[in-house]
């Protein structure tokens, strides 16, 4: 006997698991800017956020299997933490807007993303300087 795969039905679950990954992280990035939230737990958030929306990998996706391991585990695991980090009633607040936010329209942060662009820019530069220094001496 032959177990036959339900294609559709996997692609379903896996759609319904993105969209659920987009909105705790704009659940996240909500709820970052709170101010009954602990500052530990802004700073995390702040961190895996930025990460999550960062257009640049820690690991790149064109090293086979390593390359994504980032965005199927790192990135869920950094949200799993910092979700439970916020308070209860923060998260559910920040849970509805972002619901009803990404139902409507994708949310835009022009200075977060330039933000995040200079300060990969900067390591870039940081680490560019450190190896022409070394190959100098």
């Amino acid at each position: 006997m032959f177990l036959t795969l339900n294609k559709a039905g996997i692609v379903e679950r896996w759609k319904s698991r993105v969209r659920q990954l987009k909105v705790e992280t704009y659940t996240l990035y909500l709820a970052y800017r709170d101010p009954r939230v602990p500052w530990y737990a802004k700073v995390f958030a702040a961190c895996v956020v930025g990460y999550a929306f960062s257009p640049i990998d820690l690991i790149p996706e064109f090293i086979p299997v390593l390359g994504y391991l980032d965005d199927l585990v790192l990135v869920p695991l950094g949200i799993a933490l910092a979700l439970k980090m916020m308070p209860k009633a923060v998260l559910e607040e920040c849970r509805r807007q972002a619901e009803a936010s990404l139902s409507q329209d994708r949310p835009r942060s022009w200075v977060a993303g330039g933000v995040i662009v200079s300060i990969w820019l900067l390591a870039i530069a940081v680490i560019i300087v450190t190896v022409v220094r070394t190959i100098d001496r």
